[in-house]
């Protein structure tokens, strides 16, 4: 079912700011109206570990979960983003980190095919909502978590693997939409999925958005191999601190102008801002628990 600003109304204000919306200033960043899938977390909860940020043991807090979410999707629709729902299912907790649901270019949704037993059944779930709201759907063969694991930036796919998706994948990935595919490997437990080391801050490329799309990346959640790619391919990415990606920092979706971060990633808000982009903080910390930030609880749904 596709549903478009039906959530309730916020209990709290977001940090939205004037400076979000018009025109761009002159050497300044262009704004890019995007569409998003979200879950809301009616269901969450942390039952069992899949990463290291998981641990039953501490209590979770499902209203606070759902008030932070609130906040995320009212921020989109106040910087005028389009937001769909998927419907919650019970006993599907990790359903609120729709970003690994699937990979979506040109009305084309790759399927997700989770690792972990506890999450194969959103996969389905998923890929029944993109069939029932026009997508065409490319069912996965191989093991994928979406775009938790797969990034585009311009023409390029970057593709994580090493502890979720699988390097066939990248191969299947490639078939599917005929773009390039950078393999990334990602070494550290903390940073199990490629979105939360890397932010695309440039979602259009080209015509109406900028000449080469730009990223930033925690260098340490990478090998040497993919720490030399990322380098010779962006030499003027934003190279963030491991205490701002140790906080989900660069777990963030990027409109173009606006960029939307954790609160507690003070250096990469004030990087950010060297750079002509304009921070909007929203505290995802509830979430957190479950090993998911602002951009898990986001799936780019490119038309």
């Amino acid at each position: 079912m596709s549903t478009q600003n039906t959530a309730p109304a916020a209990t709290s204000t977001s940090s939205v700011t004037e400076e979000a919306h018009g025109s761009a200033p002159e050497g300044g960043r262009i704004q890019q109206i995007r569409r998003y899938l979200m879950c809301r977390p009616e269901h969450f909860t942390v039952s069992y570990t899949i990463n290291p940020w998981m641990v039953p043991a501490n209590p979770t807090d499902t209203a606070l979960a759902v008030r932070q979410w609130q906040a995320l999707y009212d921020t989109y629709l106040e910087l005028g983003h389009e937001v769909h729902l998927i419907d919650p299912i019970e006993g599907l907790p990790d359903m609120v980190y729709t970003a690994n649901g699937g990979f979506v270019i040109d009305n084309v949704a790759y399927g997700a095919k989770f690792r972990f037993q506890e999450r194969v059944p959103e996969g389905p779930a998923f890929m029944e909502w993109f069939r029932a709201n026009g997508f065409e759907v490319a069912e996965p063969v191989e093991v994928n978590e979406g775009e938790g694991d797969f990034l585009l930036v311009g023409e390029t796919i970057l593709a994580g693997t090493g502890f979720r998706s699988t390097g066939d994948s990248h191969r299947e990935l490639a078939d599917v939409f005929g773009k390039e595919v950078v393999s990334l490997s990602l070494v550290d437990p903390r940073f199990y999925h490629l979105d939360t080391a890397i932010s695309v801050l440039d979602p259009v490329e080209g015509p109406g958005g900028v000449e080469k799309a730009n990223i930033a990346y925690l260098p340490g959640a990478f090998d040497a191999r993919s720490q030399a790619i990322l380098a010779d391919r962006y030499p003027d990415a934003i190279r963030v601190a491991d205490a701002d990606g140790a906080v989900f920092g660069l777990n963030s979706a990027s409109d173009g102008r606006n960029v939307i971060i954790s609160p507690r990633a003070r250096g990469f808000e004030a990087q950010l801002r060297e750079r002509g982009y304009n921070p909007v903080l929203v505290d995802l910390s509830e979430l957190l628990l479950g090993g998911g930030g602002i951009k898990c609880c986001t799936l780019e749904l490119r038309r």
